[in-house]
């Protein structure tokens, strides 16, 4: 059976159900038929100056067959979900929720995740296995990261897209791995990136498809994707509860910066790229990064799937050159 996820969950519980994950985000934005789901789902009501992104997961589900069960993410995302949920309900897909609690707490987490195992028909034991099961695989993304920031062999496309696709290793972990073992043993052969500039990418995965290839054209190189890397679960001390209290994504944004601040001076990291969604709350969190980031930062807002604009170009290619400049004159 597989099932639907609006966001990255604990597909642990998915997995020891016998049932395979789906993240619907990945099966809107790699999929041909992408612009055909935004008008599916405005074609039935959905007004034009709503996410794209739940847009795009209302159209697939509309278009494609073969999912009739979705854990959609009430808390910790994105705003719309509730009405995404009662959408969904009148099409007769089943909607399971499931909520981050805001505060972090263990208690919360525990009986979120242990009702899920419980709608699902398995149990946090069985999840518990599944989870030491794929530690080895969430190793080789730790590597498949490290050998972006640290040994220069990897684009900062192809992290974000081993890394977002994470969220449900695109409904199959032993392929994923196989394909990952490959990767990794052609990329460690590869001449190392001689880039200068580093960048940083914070906020929700962009719906854009060329922007890391637009960096890279003007001479910089993307070596942190934070929302991506969260997906791959890089801090993994103790068991599934303590796994995603330490997921940073669906908590605040000063749960977030306490990632991001770190990760930023240990990669070398010269400016950031803050990513906002077209209609999107968490635009709202780009007045605190600006104020806590001691670093240039350029923000960029994506509405539908397509390539870079050319004002949005014009801007990238700005930002790069000042942070050129701004490093020539600390010489």
């Amino acid at each position: 059976m597989r099932i639907g996820i609006t966001t990255t969950v604990p597909s642990e519980v998915i997995w020891a159900a016998g049932m395979i994950p789906v993240d619907l985000n990945n099966l809107f934005i790699t999929s041909s038929r992408r612009a055909q789901y935004i008008k599916a789902a405005e074609y039935e009501g959905y007004p034009r100056n709503v996410c794209g992104w739940i847009k795009g997961i209302y159209g697939a589900l509309a278009v494609e067959a073969g999912i009739d069960t979705v854990i959609a993410v009430t808390q910790g995302d994105c705003s719309n979900t509730h009405a995404l949920m009662e959408t969904l309900q009148l099409r007769g897909i089943r909607s399971i929720p499931f909520a981050y609690p805001f505060n972090r707490s263990p208690e919360t987490l525990y009986n979120e995740i242990s009702h899920l195992a419980e709608e699902l028909g398995t149990s946090m034991t069985d999840a518990e296995k599944v989870r030491c099961d794929m530690e080895p695989l969430r190793k080789k993304l730790d590597r498949l990261d490290e050998m972006t920031w640290k040994d220069n062999l990897v684009s900062g496309q192809e992290n974000h897209i081993w890394l977002v696709s994470s969220s449900d290793f695109n409904s199959d972990p032993k392929e994923y791995e196989a394909k990952l073992d490959s990767f990794i043993s052609i990329a460690s052969a590869r001449t190392r990136y001689n880039d200068t500039l580093r960048l940083a990418f914070v906020g929700v995965p962009p719906i854009l498809d060329d922007i890391y290839d637009v960096v890279e054209e003007y001479g910089a190189r993307i070596v942190f994707n934070e929302i991506q890397r969260q997906f791959s679960m890089p801090v993994r001390k103790g068991g599934l509860v303590s796994q995603y209290m330490s997921y940073t994504y669906p908590y605040d944004i000063f749960h977030r910066l306490s990632y991001i601040l770190p990760e930023l001076e240990l990669r070398g990291v010269h400016g950031v790229i803050h990513y906002v969604q077209s209609f999107c709350h968490r635009q709202i969190e780009d007045l605190i990064l600006r104020k806590k980031i001691p670093i240039p930062i350029l923000t960029v807002e994506g509405d539908q799937p397509g390539r870079v604009d050319e004002r949005t170009r014009i801007r990238l290619q700005a930002f790069v050159e000042f942070l050129a400049d701004r490093m020539v004159g600390k010489r």
